[in-house]
């Protein structure tokens, strides 16, 4: 059997179904879909079925005219236990909380004939986790993270189904595995030069996995007194993720605790002997730039070397650049896009009928806790992320305490999550 040619996705979010119609145009390859069976998943197999296994990707930004397409799934899992057939690959398109959960609920004999596991969006770990589970069933497969997931695609009539619509691409993105040089790294490297989308190899999967911006400028940004109210308060004035106090979080404090806890990260990598960011360069090369005329090309490029008070200038310089979108087309009162205004959401009812949290705090809930227990264990202080935890698990406690006799989704509980950081910490000093 060659390389990446049988390929079962797990999960049946909009993700999934991108990468599908993107892998099968460009690897000729049999592709699988497997999901829970939940309400949410319920529409997208219906959708399936329907359509005899079809599914469609639009865009709406013309210059990515290469991620769209259709393309037929092969074979469609409902529940991951009953998942069969011969298959050399599996791509984790799952929350990065849920890459055990679903494992486990897969044969072992289906987990040992793997030989490759790919992450779409793991967080710093998640490489080692899943290697370290799938040692203990002897299973050797070569595990690639990629650092985050290429762009931003949504269900195309905003409720689960057989067709999603990409409306935002990245221009670089990440990669690293348990083997250097991979001829399969190669070989995705060159399916996402195709797509316009830079792939960078790096030595390790971990450094790879520590170029999510998310990891850096989620927990300020959401796990603070004011961003924990807009999401979890009664009020119904909207507040913005991104804007400057009172409209949004964003004050001094905010940038400082985002300078801190960036260097609680870097102390780790440091410590694990794997390169750093720069946060600031990460920041404008990577994800969005702002102009020269705003922040240095040498102020960016020498941002690790500046003294703290020069740091949090430049990162309140930043956010200040991007409250419009600085190379958008001002209308004819002078006024650019309003690029700041991305709003909280708020707590919900589920499909379930539970009470439950949005994408964003829930999963970056996961990640920071993992980043504590690797501080903890490699014995690096984490003083930032002890108290973006505190707030967060306090706020669950009291949410939890003031309804009860609301169902709440498992979002809500407390955890430790210490199986999966014993994993991930397991020899983790011999990196």
């Amino acid at each position: 059997m060659s390389n990446l040619q049988r390929i079962l996705l797990l999960g049946t979010g909009p993700a999934s179904i991108q990468l599908a119609v993107t892998l099968k145009a460009h690897l000729n390859c049999c592709i699988g879909i497997v999901g829970r069976q939940s309400v949410r998943s319920a529409s997208v197999f219906a959708a399936l079925e329907e359509s005899n296994g079809r599914i469609q990707v639009s865009i709406q930004n013309e210059k990515h005219q290469s991620l769209a397409g259709e393309c037929y799934v092969d074979h469609v899992f409902k529940g991951y236990d009953t998942t069969q057939g011969e298959w050399d690959t599996l791509i984790l398109a799952v929350s990065t909380d849920a890459y055990i959960d679903v494992l486990e609920q897969m044969n072992e004999e289906f987990i040992k004939q793997l030989k490759y596991v790919i992450m779409v969006s793991p967080t710093f770990g998640s490489n080692r986790l899943v290697s370290h589970y799938m040692r203990e069933r002897k299973a050797a497969p070569e595990v690639i993270s990629f650092s985050t997931y290429l762009g931003d695609t949504r269900w195309m009539h905003e409720h689960p189904s057989n067709h999603v619509i990409t409306t935002g691409v990245k221009k670089k993105v990440y990669i690293g595995s348990t083997r250097y040089p991979s001829e399969q790294v190669s070989k995705l490297c060159q399916v996402y030069e195709r797509l316009g989308v830079a792939l960078e190899v790096m030595r390790s999967p971990l450094e790879a996995e520590t170029r999510n911006i998310s990891l850096y400028v989620h927990p300020p940004l959401f796990m603070n007194d004011f961003s924990l109210e807009a999401i979890f308060g009664a009020s119904d004035t909207q507040r913005y993720v991104y804007k400057m106090y009172p409209e949004g979080p964003i004050t001094q404090v905010l940038i400082r605790d985002m300078r801190a806890q960036w260097q609680e990260i870097m102390n780790i990598t440091d410590r694990l002997d794997i390169q750093g960011v720069n946060l600031l360069q990460f920041m404008t090369d990577d994800n969005y730039p702002v102009r020269l005329e705003s922040i240095s090309r040498q102020d960016i490029e020498n941002f690790n070397q500046l003294q703290v008070i020069h740091q949090e200038y430049l990162l309140y310089i930043r956010y200040t650049s991007l409250l419009i979108d600085p190379f958008s087309e001002p209308d004819s009162a002078g006024r650019y896009f309003d690029f700041s205004a991305v709003p909280f959401r708020k707590t919900f009812m589920n499909r379930e009928e539970e009470l439950d949290i949005p994408r964003m705090p829930k999963e970056d809930y996961y990640r920071i806790k993992i980043i504590q227990g690797i501080a903890r264990h490699l014995d690096v202080s984490c003083p930032t992320i002890d108290q973006f935890i505190a707030k967060y698990e306090a706020k669950l406690q009291k949410v939890a305490d003031a309804n009860p006799d609301q169902r709440l989704s498992n979002a809500f509980v407390i955890q430790s999550f210490d199986e999966d950081i014993r994993m991930i910490c397991t020899g983790l000093l011999r990196v």
